[in-house]
C-alpha cells in the first residue's frame, strides 16, 4: 500500500514539474512577444516609400494609398494593439475579460476595412460593433450584477466573488472553446 502512494506522489510531482515547464515556457513566449512589440511596430520603417515595393518574397502593390510605407505604418499601428489586448484577453483571470472583446473587434474591422476599403478608413466602425456590444455590455453588467448580489447575501469579500468568477482553462484551445 505504501508502494502506491509513493508511486502516486512521484507522478503528481513529476506532473507539476511538466506543468510548471509548460506554465514557464508558455509564459516566456508571451512575455518576449510583448518584449518586441516595439520593433514589430517599427518594421514600416523597413519599407519604401513608393507605390510598389519589390521584396524577396513577394510584390506589394499599394494602389490607392499612394505609398507601401503609409500603408504599413497604418497596419503596424492596428496590429500590434490588436496582438496586445488578444495576449490580456486570453490570459486575463477576471470576470470583466469578456468586455476586450470589443476592442478587439474594433481592431480586426479596422484592419480588414484597411485592405478591402479605399476611402475613408474607421468611418462607419460604431455602427457595426453595435451588435457586439448589445451582447457583451449586457452580459457584463449581469455578471457584475451577480458578484454584487451575493455580495449583500454572503459575507465574502470582493476579492473572493472575484475569485469563483475567474475562468482557468486548462490549456489554450479550452479557453477558445469557452468563448464560442
Amino acid at each position: 500500500m505504501e508502494n502506491k502512494h509513493q508511486k502516486l506522489k512521484e507522478s503528481l510531482f513529476q506532473n507539476q514539474e511538466v506543468t510548471k515547464k509548460g506554465t514557464l515556457i508558455k509564459g516566456s513566449i508571451i512575455a518576449t512577444i510583448i518584449a518586441i512589440t516595439p520593433y514589430l511596430y517599427s518594421i514600416h520603417d523597413s519599407v519604401p516609400s513608393s507605390q510598389v515595393w519589390d521584396a524577396y518574397f513577394f510584390v506589394y502593390d499599394s494602389n490607392h494609398w499612394g505609398d507601401a510605407n503609409l500603408f504599413f505604418w497604418i497596419l503596424t499601428s492596428k496590429l500590434v494593439p490588436l496582438l496586445l489586448i488578444t495576449i490580456w484577453f486570453f490570459t486575463c483571470r477576471h470576470w470583466w475579460f469578456h468586455s476586450l472583446l470589443v476592442p478587439i473587434a474594433m481592431y480586426i474591422y479596422q484592419i480588414f476595412d484597411l485592405f478591402f476599403q479605399d476611402q475613408a478608413l474607421d468611418k462607419f466602425q460604431l455602427m457595426y460593433m453595435i451588435p457586439l456590444m448589445a451582447i457583451v455590455i449586457p452580459s457584463i453588467y449581469l455578471i457584475r450584477a451577480q458578484i454584487f448580489n451575493r455580495m449583500v447575501d454572503a459575507s465574502k469579500s470582493l476579492e473572493e466573488l472575484e475569485e469563483e468568477f475567474k475562468i482557468k482553462p486548462k490549456n489554450f484551445w479550452g479557453k477558445v472553446k469557452e468563448y464560442f
